[in-house]
């Protein structure tokens, strides 16, 4: 019974070292990889000089709800926020009829690096930005951004799953349309690393049978001494 006690205590200490391990290997990985720059310029061009489309499911690895994209090109309203928040020409990401949007990693997680951010027909706008892991609020930070340029803001959310972006008060700039749209431009974020499940499975089982074998040797080597 003690022998099989030791195994187990064996057996859980390496699978704590290989867990740990794997993230710290991870975290290495993370550090070194290049923050991926969304511009929104590579989408499909929209032809319209009135209305957006939805950013597509997929587009930068992401997953993408109630944002839309406009070419600030073509788009009428000029003067705006749209074309004033311009960074990388044409186009700029918004959130749809000002409602609540969110960005999501569709496997595994990522850290938000940074984001130029602008009103769309407000001064003053207010943008509560909220990084979540598993559903929970991880993150939460409120900036105030102009519709006369773009501000950038690097926010540091590391190891999220999924972002929320919520907009609300301000003054209007005196342009054409009303309401509380974000200007997005020059999305950065790095993707973290996915641990492959077989991987980390094949380290645990190798380590078993190392361990099981070393057991079973014990009591012959204890055996012997005796003679």
């Amino acid at each position: 019974m003690s022998i099989f006690l030791a195994v187990k205590k064996e057996l859980l200490k390496v699978c704590c070292i290989t867990a740990v391990t794997t993230l710290a290997a991870g975290t290495i990985s993370t550090a070194q990889a290049q923050g991926l720059v969304l511009t929104f310029d590579d989408l499909e061009p929209t032809n319209s000089v009135f209305e957006g489309l939805l950013i597509p499911n997929g587009y930068g690895g992401l997953n993408w709800d109630n944002f839309e994209y406009l070419d600030t090109v073509l788009f009428n309203a000029n003067p705006s926020g749209y074309i004033n928040g311009t960074i990388s020409s044409p186009n700029v990401a918004f959130n749809r009829f000002s409602n609540p949007a969110t960005v999501s990693r569709r496997r595994g997680l990522f850290d938000f690096n940074s984001a130029y951010l602008s009103g769309a027909w407000n001064d003053g706008l207010n943008i509560l930005v909220e990084g979540f892991y598993g559903g929970i609020a991880k993150y939460s930070t409120t900036v105030t951004v102009n519709s006369t340029s773009p501000t950038l803001f690097n926010f540091d959310f590391l190891g999220i799953d999924s972002l929320k972006f919520s907009s609300f008060g301000g003054i209007n700039a005196g342009y054409s349309g009303v309401g509380f749209n974000i200007v997005l431009d020059n999305f950065t974020y790095t993707p973290q690393p996915v641990p492959e499940p077989t991987a980390i499975l094949g380290l645990i089982t190798s380590a078993s049978f190392g361990l099981a074998s070393r057991s079973k040797k014990k009591p012959e080597q204890k055996g012997t001494s005796k003679i």
